[in-house]
Formats: structure tokens, C-alpha cells, sequence
């Protein structure tokens, strides 16, 4: 060390006088958390062999219609216009979107359908791209949650819990089984923006915080365009050399500081900046697309040429799971239909189609789809009323959490089939219902983690993803 820096750390302050006397004070309080924090680290991970190596999460924001997309039901069309029964209803809580409509008319969906895969997998016309990997897919039609509303569906599903203030899927995961890669984030967080003009629901940072999780498991966004990263490159006049002393005095001030404190977050700090300082190196190679074949690009779409896009981003996210990244979260937004469905959901299942499809196959084609487990869905699904005048054509369909459909490829799960079934309506669930927790649940245990085991203890209690609920789905498993 430099004399000017032993200078600089020597100074004692009034501050930090009164900061190491704070640490004397709260001596017994401190031992008490980093107890906790050296329990929670105390678990062997994973728990059994994983089928699954990492996870692709295609998150569709704002809920898809299940009805007009994946869960074919022709009764519908014979009773198009009636009422809802209130038998299937059954007091069922609204939103305050369609709460004050005097008519709640059932309502078919207008776009064909066919059956694919061995099985007879059921798809929309609106997604001929998804129909064509029906071999590879699993499809839950029986997922429910408690959530209603947008913010605290998204929370509940990736948090396991309606309120703010849980650690993320991702940063759970990152908590318990690191990074293959020490050049990139273990949890890479991007967004997209649909091309339906109506309600786009904002995506939330908290949706990939660690919350009480040390710091350095939350998630790293990438942004669509200039830097991929903010403040990752060097100002100007800073060569790599200026900032690798930067980072090497830091390091021996927070050593310094982290051994009169005790504070863990210390730590965090500095695995931040030494990351930050392997990813100016690593990014640019990750975002340049230029070794793509022009055949990936055709695979993709043409959207996946511009940079932010939903197709770019799942292009994006196999370049990541090539380099071991672990969890890879995609946000799509646009998907709230509450009108003009007609004219707004082709536009968002030309937005994500294509690229979806893609994706799958190419993590095949490179032989990474044994090993990564792409999930596709919303927070919740629509319903089988019309939200809106049925009669003009400007309908559109409410949220709906009591029954809905998202798929499953790769990873270890079973493809070309369909888990559980809804009533005739597609309102209540009559097979095998999937919680939100059972599906979390069983995401884990892909990655060979036994949810009921992985907690993390915080002011006293014990927290797991799915708090103390869920169980694993085993009928999907391959």
C-alpha cells in the first residue's frame, strides 16, 4: 500500500470513530445476523442431480388469453352471448374493470384451431410457430393463483408471495448455485416492448431484487440499446490499466473497512466492482451478433436484427445459456387486453411467436435444450366473458387467476403433453391444478433443489421461495 493511501485509511474521523463504537454497541445484534447468514450458507447445493443446468424465462407481461391461444373450447362458440353461470362463477371476486358491467356474456375465441404433436396438442392460428415444437412442449392448463391485479401477480410468481420484499426466482438460484461463468452476471434480467399500443403494464425492479438475500444475487438488467449495461465502459481519459489500480485500492479500503465492521455487504461491493471490470471485456463479445449465420436470423425473424427486441432478446438469452449464465429472465410486455383484442393480440403473438419457436430449436440444434428449461407465460390468464361491447367487436377479456396456461421445454420435462383441464368454459379447473407454488416448486427441483430445504434464515424465521406451500408437479417430469 502506497504511503498517501495508508494516509487516507489511517484517518480517523469523528464519523468513524463513532461508526467502530456503533460496532462495539451492537456487538451481540451483529452476531445474531451473521449467524443467521453463515446458516443459511450452510446447505449443500444441489440437493440431487439436477436434470436442468439453468432456466430461460419468457415471461408474457400483462397475462395472454389462454382462451385464444393454447385452451380449445368449442362449447363456447354455441353459447356465445349467455351469461356466465353464477354455478360457475360461484362468488367469484372481480375486477373493478368488469365488477360494474351488467352483462358478463361468454365469448369464443374468433381465431381457428388445430391440433399438432402426437398428441393432438391444441394451438391458435395466432401461434403456428409454437404449434410446429409441440413435440418439445409441456403445457399446464390448470395453473391458478390467488393474485388478480397485475403488480401483485408478477410479484406472486416470481416472489411466491403478493406483496413486495421477497428475493426473485433468479436470485434465489443464484443464491444457491452460483454462476458456470465468472466473466458474466449469474441472473440476467431483459425487456421488450409489444407492438400493442394499449395497456403496458411497467416491470417492476423488484421482480429480480434479492431483497434480504446478500446484494450481489439480484439480477443485472440488460438495456436494448447503446450500452447494454449503464456506466460499463470507461469514461473518457480512463484506460483499462487507470481502472484495474482504481479497483485494486478500493479493494484494499473496503478490506480494510469490512474488517473494522463486519459488514457483509462490504463484500458484495467489492465482487460488484471486480465483476463490472470482467464484464467491460465480456459484453461486447456477448452482444455482438455478427457471428450469427444468416440462417439464425431467418430462425428468429427479422426483428432479431434490432437491438431491445423480444426476438433479439431470445436470441440474447441463448448466447447467454451457451456461456453458462443461470437464470435468464425475459419480460415481454402488452399482453392486457381488456379491448380491441382483435387488433391487439395479433400483434403481440407476431411479436413473440417466431422468436419463442426459435429459441426452442436452437438450444436443440446446439444440444443445450437437455439441459435448459424454457418457460413460457403470463402472471394469470383472461376470461371466457367479454370485458367491453361483445357486439362491435371492441371486446376485450378481464383478468383471470383462477385458471390459466403456460408450456414448459427442455430441461427435464416431458414433451408433446398436456397436464390438467379446465370446465367447458375454461373458468374452473377440473384435472390436476397447478399452484403457482407447485410450479415454483418444480422449477426448482429441475435444478435439483428440494424447495422444502433451500431457506434462507431472516430476523429469525426461515424464508424459502415457496414459503410453506408447493409441490413438486411430478406427472411432467420426464
Amino acid at each position: 500500500m502506497s504511503h498517501e493511501l495508508k494516509q487516507l485509511a489511517n484517518r480517523q474521523t469523528r464519523r468513524s470513530f463513532l461508526g467502530s463504537a456503533g460496532v462495539a454497541v451492537g456487538a451481540l445484534s451483529l452476531h445474531s445476523l451473521l449467524a443467521d447468514k453463515v446458516e443459511a450458507k450452510e446447505q449443500t447445493l444441489p440437493h440431487f442431480a439436477p436434470k436442468a443446468k439453468r432456466i430461460i424465462y419468457l415471461c408474457q407481461s400483462g397475462a395472454p388469453s389462454q382462451h385464444d391461444l393454447f385452451d380449445y373450447k368449442p362449447a363456447l362458440l354455441a353459447r356465445q352471448g349467455e351469461e356466465l353461470p353464477e354455478s360457475i362463477r360461484m362468488g367469484q371476486r372481480l375486477t373493478t374493470m368488469t365488477s360494474g358491467q351488467d352483462s358478463l356474456p361468454l365469448t369464443p375465441s374468433q381465431y381457428a384451431f388445430a391440433q399438432h404433436g402426437k398428441s393432438g396438442m391444441w394451438f391458435s392460428e395466432l401461434v403456428p410457430h409454437q404449434a410446429k415444437i409441440a413435440d418439445r412442449m409441456c403445457q399446464i392448463r390448470s395453473l391458478h393463483t390467488e393474485a388478480i391485479n397485475h403488480d401483485p401477480g408478477m410479484t406472486m410468481l416470481f416472489t411466491g408471495h403478493q406483496l413486495p420484499g421477497r428475493p426473485s426466482l433468479g436470485s434465489w438460484l443464484s443464491y444457491g448455485l452460483g454462476s458456470e461463468n465468472e466473466e458474466l452476471p449469474t441472473f440476467v434480467v431483459l425487456v421488450s416492448q409489444g407492438s400493442a399500443k394499449l395497456s403496458q403494464q411497467p416491470i417492476f425492479d423488484r421482480l429480480w431484487s434479492s431483497a434480504f438475500l446478500p446484494s450481489r444475487f439480484q439480477g443485472v438488467r440488460f438495456r436494448g440499446g447503446g450500452e447494454p449495461v449503464l456506466y460499463l465502459n470507461n469514461p473518457a481519459g480512463i484506460s483499462l490499466a487507470d481502472r484495474r489500480r482504481v479497483l485494486d485500492t478500493l479493494a484494499q479500503l473496503n478490506q480494510r473497512q469490512a474488517e473494522q465492521v463486519g459488514d457483509p455487504e462490504i463484500e458484495t461491493r467489492v465482487a460488484q466492482y471486480e465483476m463490472a471490470y470482467r464484464m467491460q471485456m465480456s459484453i461486447p463479445q456477448l452482444t455482438d451478433f455478427s457471428d450469427e449465420p444468416e440462417s439464425v436470423f431467418m430462425a428468429y425473424g427479422e426483428d432479431a436484427r434490432k437491438p431491445g427486441s423480444y426476438a433479439a432478446n431470445c436470441l440474447l438469452a441463448r448466447r447467454l445459456a451457451e456461456r453458462g449464465v443461470r437464470y435468464i429472465q425475459l419480460f415481454h410486455r402488452g399482453w392486457d387486453q381488456h379491448r380491441d383484442l382483435a387488433t391487439q393480440l395479433p400483434l403481440q403473438c407476431r411479436d413473440t411467436d417466431q422468436a419463442s419457436a426459435a429459441l426452442v430449436n436452437d438450444l436443440a440444434r446446439l444440444g443445450l435444450l437437455e439441459d435448459t428449461l424454457v418457460v413460457w407465460g403470463g402472471e394469470f390468464g383472461r376470461t371466457a366473458y367479454a370485458q367491453g361491447d361483445l357486439a362491435n367487436g371492441s371486446y376485450g377479456r378481464d383478468h383471470h387467476g383462477r385458471c390459466f396456461t403456460m408450456w414448459l421445454a427442455g430441461g427435464g420435462v416431458k414433451g408433446d403433453y398436456v397436464h390438467g383441464a379446465s370446465d367447458e368454459f375454461g373458468y374452473n379447473i377440473t384435472e390436476n391444478p397447478v399452484h403457482v407454488h407447485d410450479l415454483n416448486a418444480t422449477l426448482l427441483h429441475l435444478l435439483g433443489v428440494d424447495h422444502r430445504k433451500f431457506t434462507y434464515r431472516f430476523q429469525s424465521r426461515d424464508y424459502r421461495l415457496t414459503d410453506i406451500y408447493g409441490n413438486v408437479v411430478d406427472k411432467i417430469l420426464a
